[in-house]
């Protein structure tokens, strides 16, 4: 099993920033791949960003290109989500779970169990 705990969300203006982390333990972080995902009230859960286990690959839906910056720490087995610019269309849920696929478009989550989330909410 893979617990994941995601923290660092929070209200913010059209226009700020946030920085989410989340913090993995169970296996080994570096072998996978890590994503950010979201979902807004009323809508399917999205995939936002992802990162390969070296780091050196990221993916990012189209949306958030040059305001969203996805990174990771294996030695601390924590994955981050920089957020800048950000727009009310960006308030929801984000979760982060390993990921696999070859392009933003294939990317979807690995395992089936996620952690709580944490909110993001952006006021106009």
């Amino acid at each position: 099993q893979v617990q994941l705990v995601e923290s660092g969300g929070g209200l913010v203006q059209a226009g700020g920033s946030l920085r989410l982390s989340c913090a993995a333990s169970g296996r080994t972080f570096s072998n996978y791949g890590m994503g950010w995902f979201r979902q807004a009230p009323g809508k399917d859960r999205e995939f936002v960003a992802a990162v390969s286990w070296s780091g050196g690959n990221t993916y990012y839906i189209d949306s958030v290109k040059g305001r969203f910056t996805i990174s990771r720490d294996n030695a601390k087995n924590t994955v981050y989500l920089q957020m800048n610019s950000l727009k009310p269309e960006d308030t929801a849920v984000y979760y982060c779970n390993a990921a696999i696929g070859t392009t933003a478009a294939t990317m979807r989550a690995l395992f089936d169990s996620w952690g709580q989330g944490t909110q993001v909410t952006v006021s106009a």
